[in-house]
Formats: C-alpha cells, structure tokens, sequence
C-alpha cells in the first residue's frame, strides 16, 4: 500500500491533469479523465451532468463562451480521495453562455473545485465559483 506522500502526489498529479486538460482546451482530454460512472455539479448548470460524455459537453460549452479560458490553481488540499482546488479563470467573454450573449470583455472568476477520485479517474466533482462576480464583470449586475 502506498504511503501518504506517494498517495497525496498521485492525486494531486490527477487533479494538475485535469487543470492541463481543461487548459489545452480539450474536451475529450477532461473526458477522459472520468469514471464511467462520473457526477458533476457545478453552480453555472441547471442540473448535474453524468459521464465523460457530460462533462466533454460541460467543457464544450464553456470553451464557446471563454475560447481563451485558464485556469490557474492557487491552493490544493488533500484529505483522502478528494482534492480541493481553490482557483481563478481569466477569459474573455467571446460566445453565449447561460443565456448569455458574448460581451467581449475580459473577466477573471474565483472558484473552487471539490474533486473525488476513484481508480485514477475523476468520480464526483462540485464546482462553486463567483457567478455574481462574472455577472458583475460583464456588465449584468451593479457594483456593490
């Protein structure tokens, strides 16, 4: 059985993966980093999506909205099987999303990433960000 320094690394080497996935811009890339069996939650989607196939749509649509999305992770934490990701995304806002037409402006959003693995792969995730940051960035919400 693995020590704890080699399991941490191993799942913090599947979660800086699955940042690079998303970062090339490739939704089979994030795809395949997911259980058959993946569930996803994130506060930008109306409902929860399932399998690599959801989460390849999940990536695509954001890619539409955000062609030159990056993350950057600011903090990791490792407990067991899941890793938390605090992290920011810098884009511009080129295409619709949530109904959203493009704005053309440059946004940078905060969030955090709570990732589950199990067997290598991407089995449970919630991805909570600053929606009303975004919202404010773009010019649909005032300044508070």
């Amino acid at each position: 059985m693995p020590d704890n320094n080699e399991h941490h690394e191993r799942l913090a080497h599947l979660a800086a993966g699955l940042t690079a996935a998303w970062n090339a811009h490739d939704p089979q890339a994030v795809a395949a980093l997911c259980a058959a069996d993946y569930e996803g939650e994130n506060v930008g989607e109306a409902t929860p999506h399932y399998g690599p196939a959801g989460m390849a749509v999940s990536v695509a649509t954001y890619l539409q909205a955000f062609p030159d999305l990056r993350f950057t992770v600011d903090d990791v934490v490792i407990e067991g099987e899941r890793v938390v990701q605090v992290w920011r995304a810098h884009a511009t806002h080129c295409g619709p999303l949530l109904n959203i037409p493009a704005s053309g402006r440059t946004v940078q959003v905060r969030g955090v990433s709570l990732l589950t693995f199990r067997d290598d792969k991407l089995w449970r995730a919630l991805y909570i960000w600053d929606m009303a940051g975004l919202l404010r960035t773009i010019g649909l919400l005032p300044d508070l």
